[in-house]
Protein backbone atom coordinates (compact mmCIF):
# COMPACT_ATOMS: atom_id res chain seq x y z
CA UNK A 1 0.00 0.00 0.00
CA UNK A 2 0.48 2.95 -0.13
CA UNK A 3 -0.07 5.49 -1.38
CA UNK A 4 -4.28 6.31 -1.34
CA UNK A 5 -6.60 4.60 -3.33
CA UNK A 6 -9.44 4.40 1.42
CA UNK A 7 -10.82 2.46 8.65
CA UNK A 8 -15.64 -2.06 20.63
CA UNK A 9 -16.84 -4.73 21.75
CA UNK A 10 -14.21 -5.06 24.11
CA UNK A 11 -14.91 -5.55 27.61
CA UNK A 12 -15.31 -2.10 29.75
CA UNK A 13 -13.27 -3.74 32.57
CA UNK A 14 -10.67 -5.62 30.35
CA UNK A 15 -9.99 -1.96 28.97
CA UNK A 16 -9.57 -0.68 32.49
CA UNK A 17 -7.63 -3.29 33.48
CA UNK A 18 -4.91 -3.24 30.83
CA UNK A 19 -5.10 0.76 29.95
CA UNK A 20 -2.76 4.32 32.65
CA UNK A 21 -3.23 8.60 31.67
CA UNK A 22 -2.11 11.02 29.40
CA UNK A 23 -3.25 14.65 28.36
CA UNK A 24 -4.27 13.98 24.32
CA UNK A 25 -3.34 17.68 23.73
CA UNK A 26 0.02 16.03 24.61
CA UNK A 27 1.18 13.45 21.83
CA UNK A 28 3.59 10.84 23.38
CA UNK A 29 6.22 10.98 20.85
CA UNK A 30 9.84 10.72 20.83
CA UNK A 31 12.12 11.25 17.94
CA UNK A 32 14.99 8.57 17.81
CA UNK A 33 17.54 11.47 18.10
CA UNK A 34 17.39 11.91 21.72
CA UNK A 35 19.91 11.27 24.15
CA UNK A 36 18.66 8.71 26.33
CA UNK A 37 15.73 6.66 25.60
CA UNK A 38 15.67 3.70 28.49
CA UNK A 39 14.66 0.44 27.11
CA UNK A 40 11.01 -0.54 27.35
CA UNK A 41 11.50 -3.90 29.53
CA UNK A 42 13.91 -1.86 32.00
CA UNK A 43 11.36 -0.87 34.41
CA UNK A 44 7.61 -1.76 35.18
CA UNK A 45 7.13 1.94 36.11
CA UNK A 46 8.71 3.46 32.43
CA UNK A 47 6.81 3.56 29.48
CA UNK A 48 6.97 0.85 27.10
CA UNK A 49 8.10 2.14 23.77
CA UNK A 50 6.55 1.83 20.43
CA UNK A 51 8.36 2.69 17.95
CA UNK A 52 6.10 4.18 14.23
CA UNK A 53 8.41 4.02 11.12
CA UNK A 54 6.97 6.34 8.69
CA UNK A 55 7.13 8.23 5.73
CA UNK A 56 7.33 11.84 7.24
CA UNK A 57 9.41 13.12 3.93
CA UNK A 58 9.89 12.30 0.49
CA UNK A 59 7.34 10.97 -1.84
CA UNK A 60 5.04 9.57 0.51
CA UNK A 61 5.04 12.34 3.09
CA UNK A 62 1.38 13.28 2.93
CA UNK A 63 0.13 9.35 4.46
CA UNK A 64 3.21 9.41 6.47
CA UNK A 65 2.33 12.46 8.11
CA UNK A 66 -1.30 11.89 8.79
CA UNK A 67 -0.28 8.65 9.89
CA UNK A 68 1.63 10.41 12.76
CA UNK A 69 -0.94 12.58 13.31
CA UNK A 70 -3.45 9.59 14.18
CA UNK A 71 -0.85 7.30 16.36
CA UNK A 72 -0.08 9.74 18.60
CA UNK A 73 -3.58 10.59 19.31
CA UNK A 74 -4.38 6.96 19.52
CA UNK A 75 -1.44 6.09 22.13
CA UNK A 76 -3.00 9.43 24.04
CA UNK A 77 -6.15 7.74 24.00
CA UNK A 78 -4.91 4.25 25.61
CA UNK A 79 -2.94 6.38 28.31
CA UNK A 80 -5.96 8.12 29.28
CA UNK A 81 -7.38 4.94 30.10
CA UNK A 82 -4.50 3.63 31.35
CA UNK A 83 -2.27 2.52 29.21
CA UNK A 84 -1.24 -1.35 29.41
CA UNK A 85 0.33 -3.49 32.01
CA UNK A 86 0.22 -0.12 34.37
CA UNK A 87 2.45 1.60 32.01
CA UNK A 88 1.94 4.49 29.24
CA UNK A 89 2.81 3.89 25.58
CA UNK A 90 5.31 6.10 24.40
CA UNK A 91 5.78 6.35 20.86
CA UNK A 92 9.65 6.76 18.92
CA UNK A 93 8.90 8.03 15.41
CA UNK A 94 11.12 7.72 12.94
CA UNK A 95 11.07 9.13 9.31
CA UNK A 96 11.97 7.09 6.50
CA UNK A 97 12.09 9.25 3.97
CA UNK A 98 9.64 7.24 1.21
CA UNK A 99 12.64 4.61 0.31
CA UNK A 100 14.09 1.67 1.01
CA UNK A 101 17.35 3.12 2.11
CA UNK A 102 16.37 5.20 4.81
CA UNK A 103 14.11 2.19 5.99
CA UNK A 104 17.24 0.12 6.61
CA UNK A 105 18.73 3.32 9.07
CA UNK A 106 15.11 3.76 10.24
CA UNK A 107 14.20 -0.16 11.23
CA UNK A 108 18.01 0.31 13.21
CA UNK A 109 17.54 3.34 14.90
CA UNK A 110 14.29 2.13 16.38
CA UNK A 111 16.42 -1.16 16.84
CA UNK A 112 18.87 0.64 19.33
CA UNK A 113 16.25 2.34 20.61
CA UNK A 114 14.91 -1.11 22.10
CA UNK A 115 11.39 -0.24 21.19
CA UNK A 116 9.29 -3.55 22.29
CA UNK A 117 7.16 -3.42 18.75
CA UNK A 118 7.01 -1.27 15.59
CA UNK A 119 4.63 0.36 13.48
CA UNK A 120 5.73 0.65 9.88
CA UNK A 121 5.34 2.00 7.12
CA UNK A 122 4.09 2.98 3.81
CA UNK A 123 4.86 1.19 0.40
CA UNK A 124 5.75 -2.39 0.84
CA UNK A 125 9.37 -1.68 -1.74
CA UNK A 126 10.11 0.60 1.62
CA UNK A 127 9.18 -1.62 4.14
CA UNK A 128 10.65 -4.82 2.89
CA UNK A 129 14.40 -4.25 4.24
CA UNK A 130 12.83 -2.91 7.25
CA UNK A 131 10.43 -5.58 8.26
CA UNK A 132 13.91 -8.19 7.80
CA UNK A 133 15.57 -6.12 10.22
CA UNK A 134 12.93 -6.57 13.01
CA UNK A 135 12.35 -10.30 12.36
CA UNK A 136 16.39 -10.42 12.58
CA UNK A 137 16.04 -8.75 16.33
CA UNK A 138 12.66 -10.38 17.01
CA UNK A 139 11.11 -7.55 17.41
CA UNK A 140 6.87 -8.04 16.43
CA UNK A 141 6.50 -5.20 13.19
CA UNK A 142 2.60 -4.42 12.16
CA UNK A 143 2.20 -2.86 8.51
CA UNK A 144 -0.35 -0.24 8.06
CA UNK A 145 0.26 0.60 4.50
CA UNK A 146 2.39 -2.68 2.82
CA UNK A 147 0.26 -4.73 0.90
CA UNK A 148 2.66 -6.95 -1.53
CA UNK A 149 1.57 -10.94 -1.16
CA UNK A 150 5.16 -11.48 -0.72
CA UNK A 151 5.95 -9.97 2.36
CA UNK A 152 4.06 -13.04 4.34
CA UNK A 153 4.18 -15.26 1.48
CA UNK A 154 7.90 -15.49 0.13
CA UNK A 155 9.72 -16.06 3.31
CA UNK A 156 8.35 -17.30 6.93
CA UNK A 157 8.10 -13.90 9.07
CA UNK A 158 7.33 -14.66 12.85
CA UNK A 159 7.26 -11.12 13.51
CA UNK A 160 5.73 -9.86 11.00
CA UNK A 161 1.82 -8.72 11.29
CA UNK A 162 -0.40 -5.99 8.81
CA UNK A 163 -3.97 -4.56 8.88
CA UNK A 164 -3.76 -3.78 6.05
CA UNK A 165 -4.94 -5.97 2.95
CA UNK A 166 -3.11 -7.76 0.66
CA UNK A 167 -2.72 -7.16 -3.24
CA UNK A 168 -3.99 -10.08 -4.60
CA UNK A 169 -7.44 -8.91 -3.18
CA UNK A 170 -7.34 -5.79 -4.88
CA UNK A 171 -6.20 -7.44 -8.27
CA UNK A 172 -9.27 -9.81 -8.08
CA UNK A 173 -11.72 -6.58 -7.02
CA UNK A 174 -10.51 -5.13 -10.70
CA UNK A 175 -10.96 -8.41 -12.36
CA UNK A 176 -14.50 -8.80 -11.30
CA UNK A 177 -14.95 -5.25 -12.30
CA UNK A 178 -14.80 -5.91 -15.94
CA UNK A 179 -16.13 -8.80 -16.00
CA UNK A 180 -19.09 -7.07 -14.66
CA UNK A 181 -18.96 -4.34 -16.93
CA UNK A 182 -18.24 -6.39 -20.20
CA UNK A 183 -14.75 -4.69 -21.14
CA UNK A 184 -12.59 -6.54 -23.52
CA UNK A 185 -9.53 -4.78 -24.01
CA UNK A 186 -7.52 -4.56 -21.00
CA UNK A 187 -4.43 -1.58 -20.27
CA UNK A 188 -2.36 -2.43 -17.07
CA UNK A 189 0.22 -0.11 -16.48
CA UNK A 190 2.55 -0.36 -13.22
CA UNK A 191 5.78 1.31 -12.28
CA UNK A 192 8.17 -1.57 -11.28
CA UNK A 193 7.83 -1.03 -7.64
CA UNK A 194 7.22 -4.01 -5.33
CA UNK A 195 3.15 -3.20 -4.70
CA UNK A 196 2.61 -1.97 -8.15
CA UNK A 197 3.93 -5.23 -10.13
CA UNK A 198 2.57 -7.13 -7.37
CA UNK A 199 -0.81 -5.81 -7.88
CA UNK A 200 -0.73 -6.00 -11.63
CA UNK A 201 0.10 -9.57 -11.20
CA UNK A 202 -2.49 -10.65 -9.35
CA UNK A 203 -4.98 -8.32 -11.81
CA UNK A 204 -3.47 -11.11 -14.74
CA UNK A 205 -3.95 -13.85 -12.54
CA UNK A 206 -8.16 -13.37 -12.04
CA UNK A 207 -8.87 -11.92 -15.73
CA UNK A 208 -6.27 -15.75 -17.05
CA UNK A 209 -9.50 -17.56 -17.94
CA UNK A 210 -10.76 -14.87 -19.77
CA UNK A 211 -7.63 -13.63 -21.12
CA UNK A 212 -6.80 -17.77 -21.75
CA UNK A 213 -10.30 -18.38 -23.91
CA UNK A 214 -9.49 -15.30 -25.69
CA UNK A 215 -12.91 -13.07 -24.00
CA UNK A 216 -10.93 -10.81 -22.99
CA UNK A 217 -7.51 -9.25 -24.86
CA UNK A 218 -4.86 -7.39 -22.67
CA UNK A 219 -3.84 -4.90 -25.19
CA UNK A 220 -0.98 -2.72 -23.21
CA UNK A 221 1.21 -4.11 -20.36
CA UNK A 222 4.12 -2.28 -19.53
CA UNK A 223 5.59 0.11 -16.95
CA UNK A 224 6.74 3.63 -16.11
CA UNK A 225 9.85 5.23 -14.28
CA UNK A 226 8.71 6.71 -10.43
CA UNK A 227 9.28 10.43 -10.44
CA UNK A 228 9.12 10.82 -14.32
CA UNK A 229 6.70 14.11 -15.43
CA UNK A 230 6.08 13.83 -18.67
CA UNK A 231 4.55 10.63 -19.52
CA UNK A 232 4.09 11.35 -23.30
CA UNK A 233 5.91 8.18 -24.70
CA UNK A 234 3.26 5.42 -22.48
CA UNK A 235 0.26 7.61 -23.15
CA UNK A 236 1.45 7.67 -26.73
CA UNK A 237 1.31 3.44 -26.79
CA UNK A 238 -1.94 3.71 -24.55
CA UNK A 239 -3.81 5.73 -27.26
CA UNK A 240 -2.93 3.53 -30.07
CA UNK A 241 -4.12 0.21 -27.93
CA UNK A 242 -7.61 2.05 -27.29
CA UNK A 243 -8.68 -0.39 -24.33
CA UNK A 244 -11.58 -0.31 -22.55
CA UNK A 245 -10.37 0.30 -18.87
CA UNK A 246 -6.72 1.41 -18.01
CA UNK A 247 -5.43 -0.12 -14.48
CA UNK A 248 -2.43 1.56 -13.19
CA UNK A 249 -1.07 -0.08 -10.35
CA UNK A 250 0.97 2.86 -8.67
CA UNK A 251 0.85 5.48 -6.48
CA UNK A 252 -0.87 8.49 -6.51
CA UNK A 253 2.01 11.23 -7.29
CA UNK A 254 2.52 9.69 -10.82
CA UNK A 255 -1.76 8.59 -11.02
CA UNK A 256 -2.53 12.52 -11.18
CA UNK A 257 0.09 13.13 -13.71
CA UNK A 258 -0.96 9.98 -16.09
CA UNK A 259 -4.82 10.70 -15.48
CA UNK A 260 -4.32 14.59 -16.49
CA UNK A 261 -2.03 14.02 -19.63
CA UNK A 262 -3.84 10.94 -20.66
CA UNK A 263 -7.18 13.19 -20.48
CA UNK A 264 -5.42 16.08 -22.51
CA UNK A 265 -4.21 13.70 -25.02
CA UNK A 266 -7.94 12.34 -25.60
CA UNK A 267 -8.17 9.23 -23.69
CA UNK A 268 -11.67 9.23 -22.28
CA UNK A 269 -11.99 5.01 -20.82
CA UNK A 270 -12.36 4.79 -17.61
CA UNK A 271 -9.32 5.21 -15.26
CA UNK A 272 -8.98 2.47 -12.38
CA UNK A 273 -6.56 2.89 -9.65
CA UNK A 274 -5.51 0.60 -5.86
CA UNK A 275 -5.68 1.70 -2.94
CA UNK A 276 -2.29 3.71 -3.60
CA UNK A 277 -4.23 6.57 -5.40
CA UNK A 278 -6.22 8.00 -2.94
CA UNK A 279 -4.48 10.54 -1.09
CA UNK A 280 -6.08 13.87 -1.17
CA UNK A 281 -2.61 14.64 -3.32
CA UNK A 282 -4.04 12.78 -6.04
CA UNK A 283 -6.90 15.12 -6.96
CA UNK A 284 -4.50 18.25 -6.28
CA UNK A 285 -1.80 16.51 -8.59
CA UNK A 286 -4.40 15.42 -11.61
CA UNK A 287 -7.04 18.52 -11.23
CA UNK A 288 -10.54 17.50 -10.55
CA UNK A 289 -11.48 18.17 -14.00
CA UNK A 290 -9.44 15.41 -15.09
CA UNK A 291 -9.53 13.28 -12.18
CA UNK A 292 -13.34 13.39 -11.57
CA UNK A 293 -14.91 9.80 -12.76
CA UNK A 294 -11.75 7.89 -11.93
CA UNK A 295 -12.11 4.84 -10.08
CA UNK A 296 -9.85 3.32 -6.85
CA UNK A 297 -9.91 0.15 -5.03
CA UNK A 298 -9.39 0.08 -1.15
CA UNK A 299 -10.55 -1.10 1.86
CA UNK A 300 -13.49 0.71 3.80
CA UNK A 301 -12.60 4.83 3.70
CA UNK A 302 -12.37 6.94 7.08
CA UNK A 303 -15.80 8.70 6.78
CA UNK A 304 -17.10 4.91 6.49
CA UNK A 305 -15.65 3.80 9.95
CA UNK A 306 -18.63 4.11 12.56
CA UNK A 307 -18.29 1.63 15.01
CA UNK A 308 -17.39 3.13 19.27
CA UNK A 309 -13.99 2.71 18.65
CA UNK A 310 -13.77 5.10 15.04
CA UNK A 311 -16.10 7.62 17.05
CA UNK A 312 -13.41 7.95 19.97
CA UNK A 313 -10.56 8.48 17.52
CA UNK A 314 -12.09 10.76 15.00
CA UNK A 315 -13.81 12.97 17.83
CA UNK A 316 -10.10 13.25 19.18
CA UNK A 317 -8.92 13.71 16.43
CA UNK A 318 -11.04 16.34 14.80
CA UNK A 319 -10.98 18.13 18.25
CA UNK A 320 -7.03 18.56 17.44
CA UNK A 321 -6.99 18.77 13.59
CA UNK A 322 -10.21 20.08 12.30
CA UNK A 323 -11.42 17.27 10.30
CA UNK A 324 -10.86 13.50 10.31
CA UNK A 325 -7.89 11.56 8.27
CA UNK A 326 -8.03 10.85 4.74
CA UNK A 327 -5.89 7.83 3.49
CA UNK A 328 -7.06 4.88 4.42
CA UNK A 329 -3.94 3.83 5.72
CA UNK A 330 -4.09 6.20 8.57
CA UNK A 331 -6.99 4.21 10.68
CA UNK A 332 -4.75 0.89 9.97
CA UNK A 333 -1.67 2.73 11.30
CA UNK A 334 -4.13 3.22 14.59
CA UNK A 335 -5.35 -0.24 14.26
CA UNK A 336 -1.79 -1.54 14.46
CA UNK A 337 -1.58 0.32 18.32
CA UNK A 338 -4.36 -0.81 19.44
CA UNK A 339 -3.67 -4.58 18.37
CA UNK A 340 0.16 -4.20 19.79
CA UNK A 341 -1.73 -3.28 23.34
CA UNK A 342 -3.90 -5.79 23.32
CA UNK A 343 -1.31 -8.45 22.52
CA UNK A 344 0.77 -6.71 25.53
CA UNK A 345 -2.16 -7.36 27.50
CA UNK A 346 -3.10 -10.30 26.43
CA UNK A 347 0.51 -11.82 26.82
CA UNK A 348 0.80 -9.74 30.61
CA UNK A 349 4.30 -8.78 29.10
CA UNK A 350 7.02 -7.04 26.66
CA UNK A 351 8.80 -10.17 25.56
CA UNK A 352 8.63 -10.01 22.07
CA UNK A 353 8.01 -13.84 21.48
CA UNK A 354 4.84 -13.69 24.28
CA UNK A 355 4.04 -10.85 21.99
CA UNK A 356 3.91 -12.55 18.57
CA UNK A 357 2.38 -15.46 20.22
CA UNK A 358 -0.69 -13.37 21.51
CA UNK A 359 -0.98 -11.39 17.85
CA UNK A 360 -1.10 -15.45 16.48
CA UNK A 361 -3.53 -16.63 19.04
CA UNK A 362 -5.35 -14.47 21.23
CA UNK A 363 -6.81 -11.59 19.14
CA UNK A 364 -10.13 -12.79 19.41
CA UNK A 365 -12.56 -9.65 20.77
CA UNK A 366 -9.59 -7.30 19.64
CA UNK A 367 -11.65 -4.21 17.64
CA UNK A 368 -9.80 -1.27 16.19
CA UNK A 369 -11.18 1.33 14.05
CA UNK A 370 -11.85 -0.79 10.70
CA UNK A 371 -13.67 -3.88 12.93
CA UNK A 372 -12.49 -7.06 14.48
CA UNK A 373 -8.27 -7.11 13.94
CA UNK A 374 -6.83 -11.28 13.38
CA UNK A 375 -4.52 -12.28 12.22
CA UNK A 376 -3.77 -15.24 9.83
CA UNK A 377 -0.55 -18.15 10.85
CA UNK A 378 1.45 -16.00 7.86
CA UNK A 379 0.72 -12.46 9.52
CA UNK A 380 -2.35 -11.14 7.12
CA UNK A 381 -5.26 -9.41 7.93
CA UNK A 382 -8.02 -12.46 8.71
CA UNK A 383 -11.21 -11.43 6.23
CA UNK A 384 -10.44 -7.22 5.43
CA UNK A 385 -12.94 -5.73 2.20
CA UNK A 386 -11.78 -4.30 -0.60
CA UNK A 387 -14.42 -2.38 -2.56
CA UNK A 388 -14.21 -0.30 -5.86
CA UNK A 389 -14.81 3.94 -4.93
CA UNK A 390 -15.42 6.34 -7.85
CA UNK A 391 -14.55 10.01 -7.59
CA UNK A 392 -17.58 12.28 -7.67
CA UNK A 393 -17.49 15.61 -9.33
CA UNK A 394 -17.41 17.21 -5.57
CA UNK A 395 -13.61 15.45 -5.31
CA UNK A 396 -15.37 12.94 -2.77
CA UNK A 397 -14.73 9.26 -3.39
CA UNK A 398 -17.88 7.68 -3.35
CA UNK A 399 -18.88 3.70 -3.03
CA UNK A 400 -19.57 1.86 -6.48
CA UNK A 401 -21.72 -0.86 -6.83
CA UNK A 402 -21.42 -3.07 -9.69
Amino acid sequence: MKRGKSFIIVSVLLIGFLLTSCAPSSPTASPSSSPTASPSSSSSSEPILIGLQAPLTGAFAQPGQEAKQSVLIAADLINQKGGVLGRKIKIIVEDDASNPKDSALAAQKLVTQKVTAVIATFGSSVLQPAADIYEENKIPCIAYGATAVGLTMDKQRNYFFRTCGRDDAQGQVFAQFVKAKGFTKIAIMHDNTTFAKGVAEEALKYLKADLDSGKVKLVYFDAITPGEKDFSPAISKLLEAQPDVWFYTGYYTEAGLLIRQARTAGLSCPFVGPDAIGAEDFIKIAGLEYAKGAFYINSPNPSELNNDKAKEFFAAYKAQYGNIPTITSSPHAVDALYALVWAIGKASSTDPDAIANALHTQMEGCIGLTGPIKFTERGDRENYPFNLYQLDEEGNWTLYKF
